[in-house]
């Protein structure tokens, strides 16, 4: 009789258990889909490196299209891919478009930027469609003086305004004929030829009140001699028609390329 209650208990135990396990696996939730395409997730991907790093990698690999340039476009272009679950990127597309080439040069600084840490969702690795804003500013912030009548406080130490001109700086005879003064008189560097290098020397300079051009740099180099040529180009250039602020002149920092193509 000990035997035979032992086996009922150990089948009623078996007969309760069964059912309370079958109802606690379906409180698990499902597995993602395997090409299913996430927005929203538990653990959204990051770049390899950080958000941090990822913002500066756009910063300094981003080369303002000269066309652009030229045509005094900017704004933001955002664009959206998919992250996989090896961490490249796939799907890249323009969800918000600003311009042709300011389009295609957002395009290419996501596709050559690195590789993600894929997101992750129920447990289980993900795809995640993930967008990103590429902003393309042309360089325009001025030191200026404060404008007449607006002395500075008794009593404090002289400041630097940020100040947008009314009228910001041009090249005398425009920017097309600036641009083709550049390729007139530019001297491909040996060495570059050599090597093959091209591209673009993004340079920085001011403008100043009499439409000189000081404290030129490069802000983008590209080395074999280029550099140094783009330098030499600038120094030599024309004179510009300086910015404005409230009808008078004012200096104005510029960021131009000087584009070599062999």
């Amino acid at each position: 009789m000990k035997h035979a209650f032992r086996l009922f208990l150990l089948s009623g135990l078996l007969g309760v258990t069964a059912p309370a396990l079958a109802q606690q696996k379906l409180k698990y939730p499902k597995q993602p889909a395997a090409s299913e395409i996430y927005d929203a997730v538990a653990q959204p991907a990051v770049p390899v490196g950080g958000l941090e790093a990822y913002a500066q990698y756009l910063a300094d690999k981003q080369q303002y299209p000269t066309e652009a340039l030229q045509a005094g476009v900017q704004g933001t272009v955002t664009v959206t891919f998919v992250v996989e679950k090896t961490g490249s990127i796939s799907n890249v597309a323009v969800a918000q478009p600003v311009n042709p080439a300011l389009d295609a040069e957002a395009i290419r600084l996501i596709k050559g930027g690195p590789r993600w840490t894929p997101a992750q969702h129920r447990g289980g690795v993900v795809r995640q469609r993930v967008s990103v804003p590429i902003s393309f500013q042309i360089p325009g912030e001025t030191g200026a003086t404060p404008a007449a009548g607006s002395p500075a406080p008794a009593g404090s130490a002289p400041t630097t305004q940020l100040v947008k001109p009314d009228s910001p700086a041009r090249p005398v005879g425009g920017t097309e004929a600036f641009f083709e003064w550049i390729q007139q008189n530019q001297k491909y560097p040996a060495l570059a030829r050599q090597r093959k290098v091209q591209g673009r020397v993004m340079m920085e300079f001011v403008v100043d009140k009499d439409g000189s051009l000081t404290d030129i740099k490069p802000v983008k180099r590209l080395g074999s001699g280029l550099d140094e040529e783009a330098i030499r180009l600038i120094k030599a250039a024309p004179k510009w028609q300086p910015a404005t602020y409230q009808g008078q002149p004012m200096r104005q920092k510029m960021v131009l390329p000087v584009v070599f193509t062999l």
